[in-house]
């Protein structure tokens, strides 16, 4: 019961050390928690990604469900956390098992749990899954390999992307785009989507890697800077950066500029809404940027604000009129499509944009940050001794001479001033981490903010 005790979900699965917490028989224990929960009769399919012995431990997987008299489709290859959802939507399988720790170093191997519509399963299914760990005894033996059948789970979700894009407006475009896999499961894939057209396409660090070269598949601003230089110095017209399972994003425009994803959900809004048309309201996160509600309130559509997790995000696409949702992290979900993010999705989205424009996509971002404001946002991680939670009481009512007007704690507390500019405190619910998050219309301001969050928090 020790070992049980090791495997928790978190934000997005359950991620460990592998050879560490994340060993053969801790996945079998996992595998068999979830078969209990799923049942037998029932079809499963399992995806993983790029990692070290990821393929292994996805055959395990595999194996202990079909020992269980559940059918499983187990790719054949290496694909991105989105093609997974995609195929349990598609195929009306059950239940969708990822093989993945996303964005994690490379010594982290994780496991995502898919409900039947591809999108994340909520707290309620994995707190049941963790309920049923150890209650029975591991199913893998036997010869059960006739439930297991091994696809290429790549091509319908290729083509079902190139039928959402507008391929025949794309197709006889020039527009130059590098993109960066990372290493991760993201590969090439965009170039089968776009096969056909003349969109000049080039690729960096699309390679296996298990190591990701010494560093991680997240893409954030000081991991790209390498694709920040190659777009200036190759006059490209976008940049785009895919983590190490494909399911989040970030861009970047010409001369180099980053676009945090921030600013993603807010083109892609308006791209879905006045350029294509389709109604539906936008969901951000509690750290969300404040772009996003002026955006909001010039389109007329409902704005929705969730905890941080795209869980969330997703779990309202599912019963709501949603046509994008995103996180600061960079996942972006859109409407008629998985309620799931998918980064190949958004960065065919952000070219499909500038088609329908007729600009690159800084001169979009520009026309975007006039009107609805330029705002800086930052953030910061402060590792601790021990997990600490700032007192309401404590807190102050004044921020760099701006009055608080407004204290949001439905995910961390966050201080919102008169100016719209805010500090927010979040604590990690498995590490002594405190997260801080700021933004402001000035990025000095937003990292004086940033500093006056850490001497609190130091304080205690």
């Amino acid at each position: 019961m020790q070992e049980t005790q090791q495997i928790k979900f978190g934000t997005d699965g359950w991620r460990a050390i592998i050879g560490d917490t994340y060993t053969f028989s801790n996945l079998k224990i996992l595998s068999q928690a979830v078969a209990d929960y799923l049942g037998e009769g029932k079809i499963i399919a399992v995806g993983f990604d790029t990692r070290f012995m990821s393929g292994i431990f996805a055959g395990l997987a595999a194996k202990v469900f079909a020992a269980n008299g559940i059918d499983v489709i187990l790719s054949d290859r290496p694909i991105p956390t989105p093609a997974l959802s995609f195929a349990v939507k598609n195929k009306g399988f059950d239940l969708g098992i990822m093989i993945t720790a996303s964005h994690n170093p490379a010594e982290y191997n994780g496991y995502k749990i898919k409900n039947s519509s591809g999108g994340a399963a909520d707290v309620e299914v994995t707190k049941k899954v963790e309920s049923l760990l150890g209650k029975t005894s591991v199913k893998d033996s036997g010869d059960s390999s006739c439930r297991i059948k091994t696809e290429d789970l790549t091509k319908d979700y290729i083509k079902f992307i190139r039928s959402y894009i507008d391929f025949k407006k794309i197709k006889s475009k020039k527009f130059r785009i590098l993109v960066d896999a990372m290493y991760g499961s993201g590969d090439s894939l965009i170039a089968e989507v776009l096969k056909g057209s003349s969109i000049k396409l080039d690729f960096m660090r699309n390679t296996i890697n298990p190591s990701f070269d010494g560093g991680r598949p997240e893409p954030v601003e000081d991991n790209l800077e390498e694709l920040k230089e190659r777009v200036k110095k190759g006059k490209y017209d976008l940049g785009i950066a895919l983590d190490g399972d494909a399911d989040r994003i970030a861009a970047v425009a010409p001369e180099g500029v980053f676009i945090h994803p921030q600013k993603i959900l807010g083109l892609l809004a308006l791209h879905l809404n006045q350029d294509r048309n389709w109604s539906g309201g936008v969901v951000k996160t509690v750290c969300g940027t404040a772009m996003i509600d002026n955006i909001a309130r010039f389109l007329k559509i409902k704005l929705y604000e969730t905890p941080v997790g795209f869980k969330y995000i997703s779990n309202l696409m599912e019963t709501e009129d949603v046509v994008a949702g995103g996180e600061e992290a960079g996942g972006m979900g859109v409407k008629n499509y998985i309620p799931e993010r998918d980064g190949t999705m958004a960065g065919l989205l952000l070219l499909e944009m500038m088609v329908y424009r007729k600009k690159n996509i800084l001169k979009i971002l520009n026309d975007t940050e006039k009107q609805f404001g330029k705002y800086y946002y930052v953030r910061n991680d402060l590792h601790l001794e021990k997990r600490v939670e700032p007192p309401k009481e404590q807190l102050p009512n004044e921020l760099l001479g701006k009055k608080v007007v407004k204290i949001n704690d439905s995910d961390g507390i966050k201080l919102i001033c008169e100016d719209e500019s805010w500090l927010m405190f979040r604590g990690s619910g498995t590490e002594p981490i405190m997260r801080l998050y700021a933004e402001s219309k000035s990025l000095s301001r937003s990292k004086k903010l940033l500093e006056i969050g850490r001497q609190i928090i130091l304080a205690l």
